[in-house]
């Protein structure tokens, strides 16, 4: 039978950010925990943090302090399309992720480029790719690599509003034991689908077991 203590996935303990040349921390003494079911919303206005912390959880940006501790895999922050080779094409950029998480590439292309819908775009360099498209590959790739935790930073406002559909459904509901921390200003997408909330504000950060209390301070500040 599993225990309480192994149904938590991640575990975040005093972590803080303070980048270069910058006297005062972007935020400090963040602690959580995520169970491997868990549905984490990121709240906060522009420049708060929510990017960078979505960030430091994928590994894309140092810690300056605390740490980080995964107990469960975690896919890289989709939307964020850094960790592609510019010069590389989407379907060589396929093939290496295939390889470095073990993954037939026939079948994982296959099902990138079904979801993607990135067609003859996919034989092109990354770096002539719009955001859309980059972040549709990321998004396409995570999907058919499989991971126990999503980290999403506003992906689901790529694209029109049927591929937004088609994202929602894939991530949310046929991935419904999944875990995921989404960093949205889309209180509505946080409100259906989120069971807690963190907001990120002047340097502190605040857990939300109700998030329906998170999303109304949240507004509140917006308007501010």
């Amino acid at each position: 039978m599993e225990s309480a203590a192994d149904d938590i996935g991640l575990r975040v303990e005093n972590l803080g950010k303070t980048y270069h040349g910058r006297s005062q921390p972007l935020f400090s003494a963040l602690n959580l925990e995520l169970e491997r079911s868990g549905r984490l919303a990121i709240l906060g206005r522009n420049g708060q943090g929510k990017s960078t912390f979505i960030k430091m959880l994928g590994g894309v940006l140092p810690v300056s302090e605390g740490r980080i501790r995964w107990a469960m895999s975690s896919s890289w922050p989709i939307g964020f399309g850094g960790g592609f080779q510019g010069s590389l094409s989407g379907l060589d950029n396929v093939r290496f992720l295939s390889r470095l998480y073990q993954k037939d590439y026939e079948s994982t292309l296959e099902r990138v480029d079904d979801f993607a819908e990135l067609g003859a775009s996919l034989k092109l360099p990354v770096k002539h790719y719009s955001s859309g498209m980059r972040a549709r590959l990321a998004f396409g790739l995570s999907l058919a690599i499989e991971f126990d935790c999503y980290l999403i930073d506003e992906l689901v406002a790529v694209g029109d509003a049927r591929f937004q559909q088609k994202c929602q459904e894939e991530l949310f509901q046929a991935r419904g034991d999944r875990a995921f921390i989404m960093a949205s200003h889309d209180t509505h997408l946080i409100s259906s689908y989120c069971d807690r909330a963190l907001i990120i504000e002047s340097g502190k950060a605040k857990l939300f077991e109700d998030v329906a209390e998170a999303v109304d301070i949240y507004t509140w500040l917006r308007a501010a």
